[in-house]
């Protein structure tokens, strides 16, 4: 293991290696200290939540692996976070579902959620400066049975889930108001149909007007972001999705709402990178969702794919940092969930960090000027660059484990926490 004055000799080589080509190493770390990644909860127990419905997870989402040491409540789930943002350089927030409320044991129907619900989370944050962001639960839930919520032809059930989304923004609010920073409430549904259907219009009038019925009461901005996410198919709507990806880009263009883009809700070939500086011409801001999609929406742990860097690059390059929310979406069962929390985080903030190290100024005047084989001999050259000893600087000054020393710490609190979780 390097110690402290190898890191810093290796930075100091690096920051010289880089000041060649005009990138300052100290304000690319400056900029990425204030990049703040949304956590997501459901990586730390599996999407169980701490309701008791009765259903087991459904919506067509499916946590494969029983690895020992599962948060089992709320108090167990918040230790491990803490332990999570201990192996973070920067200050992070954390990401909730409703089925994450904390009703000291008393059942409370979804649609009747209270902000006194979130009272322990929104104590909890405070006190560790976390902002926090929000997500209606339309899933894992008797009047979900049928994979039909927000479209649902039952006026009854559909009111339902309206009512949920309702209850949801007031939290949502609540959250921005209370840690004095907006909370972006997303809205997903599982709504689609596993084989072709007859008619694929309606389903979508009924899911507008349930949108409609939803964002109907104004909140301000500084206390709430609206949110609306989009997927290709998933288990049990293979052939049809009502929120696909063109449903929800012409809604929150139309109604000027956040667009969610989640990496992993598109075919596995098609990355979203590009969709970017598209949709950001027409939405005022996004919400991207980190995740790694194998075979289909199968959210896997990030890991330092091409994908990941492009991403982020995008973010960068087209000066996006303050308009894109960026959160991690995965829960994987079949590794230490602290671990994965932990590697696809870092690796986030790794691929953005290699992303502000670009010397843009140089490279877009290549681009203008026509000079396209310099512009792809830098890029190129740019992949070999020490990138790494500016990051185990980062991480050094941030006062965090450096290179793969946080597996040490995890392995610990394996042995001393999560080892006796039965």
């Amino acid at each position: 293991m390097m110690g402290e004055k190898q890191i810093e000799d290796a930075y100091r080589l690096a920051s010289e290696r880089y000041a060649l080509l005009g990138v300052d190493t100290e304000r690319a770390i400056q900029k990425l200290s204030r990049v703040s990644i949304s956590l997501h909860c459901w990586q730390g127990d599996d999407v169980g939540g701490f309701e008791s419905t009765g259903e087991a997870l459904g919506g067509g989402l499916a946590a494969t692996g029983n690895y020992p040491g599962k948060a089992r409540t709320p108090q167990e789930l918040r230790d491990d976070l803490d332990m999570v943002y201990r192996l973070l350089p920067g200050k992070h927030r954390l990401n909730l579902h409703a089925m994450y409320a904390e009703t000291g044991g008393k059942p409370v129907d979804r649609a009747k959620l209270l902000p006194e619900h979130f009272k322990g989370w929104v104590d909890w944050a405070r006190a560790n400066h976390h902002g926090l962001d929000f997500n209606p639960s339309l899933f894992s839930h008797p009047k979900a049975a049928d994979g039909l919520t927000l479209s649902h032809p039952d006026e009854g059930i559909r009111q339902y889930w309206i009512d949920h989304c309702i209850a949801c923004r007031k939290i949502g609010a609540y959250f921005g108001e209370s840690l004095g920073s907006p909370c972006v409430t997303n809205i997903w549904i599982p709504d689609g149909f596993k084989d072709n259907p007859f008619d694929r219009k309606s389903p979508r009038e009924r899911l507008l007007d349930s949108l409609d019925r939803i964002l109907s009461e104004k909140i301000p901005s500084h206390f709430n972001l609206d949110a609306v996410e989009g997927k290709l198919f998933g288990i049990g709507a293979e052939s049809y999705t009502t929120g696909s990806h063109e449903f929800y880009l012409g809604y929150a263009v139309s109604r000027q709402v956040l667009l969610t883009l989640d990496s992993g809700h598109f075919h596995p070939t098609e990355t979203i990178a590009d969709k970017l500086s598209a949709v950001l011409l027409y939405v005022p801001e996004v919400l991207l969702h980190v995740s790694r999609g194998v075979r289909w929406d199968s959210d896997h742990v990030v890991t330092f794919t091409d994908d990941l860097q492009a991403i982020c690059q995008e973010v960068v390059r087209g000066n996006f940092l303050e308009r894109v929310h960026i959160g991690l979406d995965y829960f994987d069962a079949s590794i230490n969930r602290v671990a994965a929390w932990v590697i696809g985080a870092r690796n986030t903030l790794k691929a953005l960090l290699m992303a502000l190290l670009e010397p843009a100024d140089t490279l877009r005047a290549m681009e203008l000027n026509g000079d396209f084989t310099g512009r792809l001999a830098l890029m190129e050259e740019l992949k070999g660059l020490p990138f790494g000893a500016v990051w185990d600087y980062y991480c050094l000054q941030a006062g965090v484990p450096v290179g793969e020393a946080y597996l040490d710490v995890i392995r610990s609190y394996e042995k001393k926490i999560l080892a006796e979780r039965k």
